[in-house]
């Protein structure tokens, strides 16, 4: 499957004052694959050490000197490792902390070699008491599931692609063309973008096959949290998973995830699985300036999860009867919404931590909620999702008057146009949303 941030890799391949780089994201979502497909094909060989599986590299890494760490891991490996045209590739290296630790030291005595951390829940080990982050001697590079715009690459679809890269508020866009990506669009909802379940159904076009890989993908997360939590702690992390799929696009309450559990624990559970890159905050804002975090209320958000399939799946909705529903009016648009979210986010910067925004006013007499709030070349923009074509856009309309902004965004399946200063852009091209933010 091609992935986006491969680019980045290369780019980071060339750099001369490149830093070792670790790739950070949730389980599952395709790091390993993605580095190695990168390490095969742009280095003379790789070096790959799993510490979950090959625990005797461990003691590499009690000194943090780069030579004496290189000299054990060659004699372990029986393999060279030349600075200049060898990968080394150190994965799960979340179980092994003093590697991560050993990035400053490459980066400082022996920047020549190529070093690249990754691992699944990698948060918990940057996060603990006693762990100190090399600060200004790794740079990370955040990677999510696979976008609608990779969906469509992974299924054969570059053409389309293509074209999609070319529409402009004046293109009519062929009534076949459009309907086949609303098809392409309601089978993402379905399937989502983690690898596994993508690769699974462009093999065997088994939506069912596919169900059971979520629900497994699903398990796993929940095995995962019960070695990084005590037994104490891991009912609470149990209780949000299963909880947050269904609390997504709500004002989130902890009393709505479980009345007889204190909110300090699920606090502290919820914070965990932010870590662990299961779910999102979109964090309430007052949006009237720059930068959006500066003018958050801590105390009031909204869940996103991981990824639109893996919501699907947690639900039990059935296979069979989203293939003849309209997926974005099913849960009131909460599936669009969780669309649109995880489309931001694939999107954005990915050397940048991801954040999210929504807006909201409650006054005598009227209240108003803008689902998100974007940045984008220094101007706040609304954003108001409608599942389906028709809608009021009262919200974005008190927004624009009350911040004195005058541009806002409408994401639904009506067709691109720009009109009282709003501008629609259907749900399958938000890949392009940039470019035809600036066209106006």
């Amino acid at each position: 499957m091609r992935r986006l941030i491969e680019k980045e890799l290369v780019i980071w391949k060339e750099q001369s004052d490149r830093m070792p780089l670790l790739v950070r994201g949730a389980r599952q979502i395709g790091k390993t694959y993605v580095i190695e497909s990168f390490g095969k094909a742009n280095f003379s060989n790789m070096l790959t050490i799993n510490f979950e599986r090959q625990r005797e590299y461990l003691s590499c890494f009690e000194t943090l000197e780069p030579q004496q760490i290189l000299s054990a891991i060659k004699l372990i490996s029986r393999e060279s490792i030349i600075p200049g045209k060898t990968l080394l590739f150190l994965d799960e290296i979340q179980e092994c902390p003093r590697a991560i630790m050993a990035l400053r030291y490459f980066k400082e005595l022996l920047p020549e070699l190529h070093v690249i951390g990754a691992g699944s829940l990698l948060e918990f080990a940057l996060n603990t008491e006693n762990f100190r982050m090399p600060v200004g001697r790794v740079i990370s590079l955040y990677m999510k599931p696979l976008s609608f715009k990779e969906f469509l690459l992974a299924l054969g679809y570059s053409e389309l692609d293509n074209y999609l890269a070319t529409i402009e508020l004046t293109t009519v866009i062929n009534p076949a063309v459009e309907e086949q990506l609303k098809t392409l669009l309601h089978q993402y909802f379905i399937i989502g973008g983690m690898p596994a379940v993508v690769d699974s159904y462009i093999k065997h076009q088994d939506l069912r096959q596919c169900q059971i890989l979520q629900s497994s993908l699903l398990n796993t997360y929940r095995d995962d949290f019960a070695k990084y939590a005590s037994t104490s702690k891991h009912k609470y992390l149990q209780r949000i998973l299963e909880q947050a799929p269904s609390m997504v696009g709500e004002h989130f309450r902890y009393s709505n995830v479980d009345p007889d559990m204190q909110s300090r624990d699920l606090k502290q559970a919820l914070e965990a699985l932010l870590f662990a890159g299961a779910i999102y905050k979109v964090r309430q804002t007052n949006a009237s300036g720059l930068p959006l975090s500066a003018q958050i209320n801590d105390k009031k958000f909204k869940l996103l999860f991981l990824d639109i399939g893996l919501v699907k799946a947690s639900q039990m909705l059935d296979t069979e009867l989203l293939q003849q529903k309209d997926l974005l009016l099913i849960n009131r648009g909460v599936m669009a919404e969780q669309f649109v979210g995880q489309e931001l986010l694939a999107y954005s910067d990915p050397y940048l931590p991801q954040h999210l925004y929504y807006w909201d006013r409650d006054k005598v007499g009227g209240t108003a909620e803008v689902d998100y709030v974007i940045n984008i070349n220094e101007r706040i923009i609304p954003v108001e999702v409608k599942a389906g074509k028709t809608g009021s856009l009262r919200s974005i309309q008190q927004f624009l008057t009350e911040k004195k902004q005058a541009l806002g965004l409408r994401l639904s399946m009506k067709p691109l146009a720009f009109e009282n200063n709003i501008l629609s852009v259907p749900l399958y091209l938000i890949h392009e949303l940039r470019r035809l933010l600036n066209s106006v």
